[in-house]
């Protein structure tokens, strides 16, 4: 039981509901917070995992929402999930075996639709020239992985929609920058752990389900906010992003 696990649900409370009754009786879970962010129909955490619910009086961003919910943790991990994640099984004790290295400060497994069709979370860092690549068609930026394939391996960042971070690492490099209202947080506190001498890791052994929500390609709002994040990337880390280095954990 060493795992603090934030949800926090964007009025999603159907898909939040069936990923809570995935975790039910999960033994690795000793701290769960659920927050719910727009007003919804109820949450239902399960009773087993001693859950603190939390209902924001007004929006808040995926940064500073996990931030709000990392408060205080005092567990040796913490894992940031979206609602719209489904488990086929405990994704945790592989996970966990992992930070055997004590310089991996965050993990991911691989994330496939429900197609089974395998999601781009462990990427290569966005850069103009691999932008200008993934709108011709050329290369999308991910790591070439197979589920159930492999051995775990660094990578440069992992998307946010499920991320098993070591706390000790995310409150060295201060949680996510919630200046990052939405998009590229998850890529900037990967380029931060890097500078700050922590890996990220992915492993392709251990796979989980998202049922992908592209707000930003049908709303303008998100639009906006993706459009804000990319730029603020730019101007923090253009020619001068971290070099990632090897991962031979087991």
């Amino acid at each position: 039981m060493s795992i603090r696990l934030s949800l926090v649900s964007h009025g999603q409370a159907r898909l939040a509901n069936q990923f809570l009754a995935d975790l039910d009786g999960n033994a690795s879970i000793s701290e769960l917070v659920v927050t719910a962010n727009i007003p919804d129909e109820p949450l239902r955490p399960p009773a087993s995992l001693a859950p603190r619910l939390v209902t924001n009086a007004r929006p808040q961003g995926f940064a500073a929402n996990h931030n709000q919910a990392f408060e205080g943790c005092t567990t040796p991990y913490f894992c940031v999930a979206n609602p719209d994640i489904r488990l086929q099984g405990d994704p945790f004790p592989a996970l966990l075996r992992c930070m055997q290295d004590p310089k991996v400060g965050v993990v991911a497994p691989l994330v496939i639709s429900p197609r089974g069709t395998v999601e781009d979370n462990a990427r290569h860092f966005p850069t103009p020239a691999g932008l200008w690549r993934k709108s011709r068609g050329i290369d999308d930026g991910r790591y070439p992985l197979v589920p159930g394939e492999g051995k775990a391996r660094s990578v440069e960042w992992t998307a946010g929609m499920f991320l098993l971070f070591r706390s000790s690492a995310f409150r060295h490099v201060g949680g996510f920058d919630d200046r990052f209202h939405l998009y590229y947080e998850d890529v900037d506190i990967c380029a931060r752990l890097w500078r700050a001498g922590w890996k990220v890791v992915c492993d392709p052994r251990v796979v989980v389900i998202h049922d992908a929500q592209r707000a930003s390609h049908q709303r303008p709002r998100y639009m906006a906010w993706h459009a804000a994040s990319m730029a603020r990337y730019f101007c923090r880390y253009l020619g001068r992003l971290p070099v990632a280095t090897a991962y031979d954990g087991p």
